[in-house]
């Protein structure tokens, strides 16, 4: 590779347009709480007086100078008509309710055609965070637009002078990435989901969004945001901006105090949404209470936005929209079931004790035996699959808060299994995948998790198993010995993500 990621000497090939992204990668990220004032009325200048002293750079700063640098200014940003939405648990899922309902809306009235969605993380691939109507976009695409931007961010003058703080990082790049693909391709319309604030996050350089929604604030990436709910809130808020509607799921009432309080400071028309009475009541794909709240407010969400740019007389969503969008309605890797040959895996990305503790209610819901539920048995015996390695979070306590969901749920687990994040027993790694091997510290955390389950259940059965593909392998096996078996797979996007791929594969293989 030519000095500082240049792509002169480069094939425009997607395989080289990755390894390119990688050099982006901070190398780093801040590793102490921060230590934040959590007045939720201290003012613009307090706040970012603590973010920039405690936290590091911005990832908004850059943003707006790297966008015209490719071409674009707040107007042409606007005319995508951007639906903006931040939140601890639940934001990727709200945004792709969003992107189904718009996009039933749209095959009945003929606006909007083409939709674009940006999430993060991915789960299989990459392209999953830049999706047009419900699809990644292909790998011609994908390699097209990188190196459309690549280049022009890239100078020549730039690798001169070697500085690589002057350019964007792995996520402002993919951000920036989104928007010149939904221009070139047409988007009538797009879904940003934050990366993990708000007033500071880099998709915040949208600066005229059709609307805001903000999901369940728990405490999550307290370096960045914390140390408190109310902190957190407040950087949540950051995306409401004048003008632009904003809707909320039920919070804390800590959280609402400040949700309400920087509405007011900006200008900004705000409501809590309850969870819409109409749903459906037995719909798998809200089996789980929190989908039904994060559907409630997509369905908010895209109303406010009808209100706004529908172009016919028409401005809300019919009950047939509704009830089609939940349908069609997919997001792998959250409250997801698959079922293979002998075993019915039950996957979500749970990866703070606000969602560990979501996921074992859905699968208790979901392995209870009732006349809604008979497609499973309740005589079949479960499993648990967990692993969390992250410098940012604690995974002791995430475990902690596990046990406690289970044993609140009555759910008899015959055995708990811990691996790590390497998806392979070969450790081989598939171009797509984007997560980089954890720090060396956090590599006996697996074996101390069964330690830590051990104290917790004593009596418990408990195995470490090195990678994900045996983990599922040794559920599979231990599935003939039971005559089948429901496995709750949980504890990281990185695991559901390389479960996911696997348990894709093997069903292409049975068939």
């Amino acid at each position: 590779m030519a000095k500082n990621g240049s792509a002169t000497c480069f094939k425009r090939t997607y395989e080289n347009a990755l390894r390119l992204l990688e050099t982006r990668r901070r190398k780093v990220r801040p590793k102490h709480v921060a230590n934040a004032i959590s007045n939720p009325h201290a003012t613009d200048k307090t706040y970012t007086e603590a973010r920039s002293s405690l936290r590091g750079t911005p990832s908004i700063t850059g943003m707006r100078n790297w966008l015209q640098k490719i071409g674009y200014t707040d107007n042409d940003v606007a005319a995508l008509n951007i639906v903006h939405v931040a939140g601890t648990k639940g934001k990727g899922s709200t945004c792709a309710f969003t992107q189904s309902l718009l996009q039933e809306w749209g095959k009945r009235t003929g606006f909007p055609t083409k939709i674009g969605l940006y999430t993060s993380p991915d789960l299989t691939c990459i392209r999953e965070r830049i999706q047009v109507n419900g699809q990644p976009i292909s790998e011609d695409l994908f390699t097209k637009y990188f190196f459309e931007i690549w280049d022009r961010l890239f100078t020549q003058e730039d690798r001169i002078v070697g500085d690589d703080e002057r350019q964007p990082r792995y996520l402002q790049f993919i951000a920036l990435l989104a928007i010149h693909t939904f221009s070139r391709e047409g988007a009538q319309a797009a879904i940003f989901e934050t990366h993990h604030g708000g007033e500071y996050d880099a998709t915040n350089v949208v600066s005229a969004p059709v609307v805001t929604g903000i999901t369940s604030i728990g405490l999550d990436h307290l370096a960045q945001l914390g140390p408190s709910i109310e902190d957190v809130a407040w950087h949540k808020a950051g995306i409401f901006k004048n003008g632009s509607p904003a809707f909320s799921a039920p919070q804390l009432p800590a959280v609402e105090t400040v949700l309400r309080s920087r509405a007011v400071e900006k200008g900004v028309q705000f409501e809590v949404v309850p969870v819409n009475p109409s749903l459906p009541l037995h719909a798998n794909v809200l089996r789980a209470p929190v989908q039904r709240m994060n559907c409630s407010l997509a369905i908010a969400l895209v109303n406010a936005f009808l209100s706004k740019k529908s172009p016919s007389e028409e401005t809300k969503l019919s009950d047939q929209d509704i009830a089609r969008g939940i349908e069609n309605f997919s997001w792998p890797g959250r409250f997801e079931v698959i079922k293979t040959s002998r075993c019915t895996w039950f996957l979500d990305g749970a990866h703070n004790e606000l969602s560990i503790g979501q996921a074992v209610e859905w699968f208790a819901g979901m392995t209870m035996a009732s006349s809604e539920r008979d497609v499973f048995q309740q005589t079949s015996p479960c499993m648990i699959i967990f692993s969390h390695m992250s410098e940012e979070r604690d995974g002791p306590s995430l475990l902690r808060a596990l046990a406690t969901a289970v044993e609140r749920s009555d759910i008899r687990c015959s055995e708990m299994v811990f691996t790590t994040y390497q998806e392979r027993r070969d450790g081989k790694i598939r171009p797509d995948k984007t997560l980089k091997p954890p720090e060396n510290s956090l590599a006996d955390l697996p074996k101390q998790y069964c330690d830590l389950w051990r104290a917790i259940h004593p009596a418990a059965r408990t195995r470490y198993i090195p990678s994900i593909e045996e983990a599922l392998g040794y559920a599979h096996s231990a599935s003939f010995q039971s005559g089948g078996l429901q496995v709750l797979v949980t504890g990281s996007l990185h695991l559901v993500g390389g479960a996911l791929y696997l348990l894709q594969q093997w069903k292409t293989d049975e068939h």
